[in-house]
């Protein structure tokens, strides 16, 4: 029995999302996150995994948001961001279900200081969940690892009492993400940081439990934006196990897995750190820096095999009244780049264990 024996292709939310993030653990794999800023990269995901029959999670950053609506568009009060992601929603809402697949839609790491961007979205999810009886999004992420725990915490069950109402997945993060991305900059932060605690973890599925089960928790294990050489990141997944088998010793439970984890930071990670992530409950794992270069990496293969075809409109080896129009259409160039990006996201999913599921 496959998975679209439980839930339907196109986005999905609430229960549909807490059936897949079941079936997930119950089956040992895990969906990429993939970040996208155009139409052009979310189309490149919705393909990427209609062709291998596999679930995906499409998210939005702050960043990537403002870019999709634009840059000649003003951000104060985070109002491009706002509008971006919810185009970037409409989009995906719109395509999902033509390609066959069931997509998770999130929007990424929301720090304090972009809280009108996470305001501006849940609004949204809010208005859709009127007319529709669903909310826009899947699923939101606040990341307020930089706060002090306490405060983390309440400000994640204020939200998440708002979000419950209309069957939204909170993520939340606890312990710090290293390395930077989008902006924000966890560089030079103290390595204890890099690594959750046990205690912590059960401080927040205590908290937030008590108000719905439609939650993940990003623990940091030592993970790091970005991509760097082999050996400069020292992940510790042996932490994700301790976190579950704590949690569960604190509910007397029986299930070995209690907790949906999130893995941050997964470009760059080694085959065998990512299965046994995967193999301590973790459901998703995030990927931007690595489907970046794969985008650009089309490109650049397209422009050094036909160089001397895109130095003017007329004129190529072939002769100089010869037009290059069908070199320097954007159409032609930015679909190599979908084909570099659509082989990468293939990789995480392979990686992951995510093929052949549906």
């Amino acid at each position: 029995m496959g998975l679209l024996d439980e839930i339907p292709t196109g986005v999905i939310t609430g229960d549909n999302v807490r059936k897949l993030f079941q079936y997930a653990q119950k089956h040992s794999f895990a969906i990429p996150a993939v970040n996208v800023t155009s139409s052009s990269t979310i189309n490149a995901v919705l393909e990427a995994a209609r062709d291998i029959k596999a679930p995906i999670i499409i998210q939005v950053s702050q960043g990537g948001s403002a870019y999709y609506a634009g840059k000649g568009l003003s951000n104060e009060g985070q109002r491009a961001s706002i509008v971006g992601a919810v185009a970037a929603a409409y989009h995906v809402r719109r395509l999902a279900k033509e390609y066959g697949i069931p997509v998770v839609l999130h929007s990424d790491h929301c720090a304090k200081k972009l809280l009108p961007w996470f305001d501006g979205m849940l609004e949204a999810d809010e208005e859709y969940f009127k007319k529709h009886g669903e909310p826009l999004f899947s699923s939101h992420m606040l990341d307020l690892s930089e706060e002090p725990k306490d405060e983390n915490i309440a400000i994640c069950k204020k939200y998440l009492e708002r979000m419950h109402k209309i069957n939204l997945l909170l993520e939340m993060e606890i312990g710090i993400t290293g390395g930077e991305e989008d902006g924000v900059d966890n560089t030079g932060v103290d390595n204890a940081s890099l690594y959750t605690q046990p205690e912590d973890i059960w401080d927040v599925y205590h908290n937030l439990s008590k108000i719905s089960d439609l939650f993940t928790i990003a623990a940091a294990f030592g993970n790091v934006h970005g991509v760097y050489k082999p050996g400069n990141v020292k992940l510790q997944p042996i932490l994700l196990k301790k976190h579950q088998e704590y949690v569960k010793e604190k509910l007397n439970g029986t299930t070995d897995k209690p907790i949906w984890l999130v893995f941050h930071g997964g470009s760059g990670s080694m085959k065998d750190e990512i299965n046994e992530a995967v193999s301590y409950g973790v459901v998703k794992m995030n990927v931007d820096t690595d489907t970046q270069w794969a985008y650009w990496e089309g490109i650049k293969n397209f422009y050094d095999s036909k160089k001397d075809y895109l130095q003017s409109q007329v004129g190529n080896p072939e002769g100089e009244d010869k037009p290059n129009k069908k070199y320097y259409d954007p159409r032609v160039f930015i679909r190599e780049a979908e084909k570099t990006m659509i082989k990468r996201v293939q990789k995480a999913c392979a990686d992951l264990g995510n093929v052949n599921r549906l």
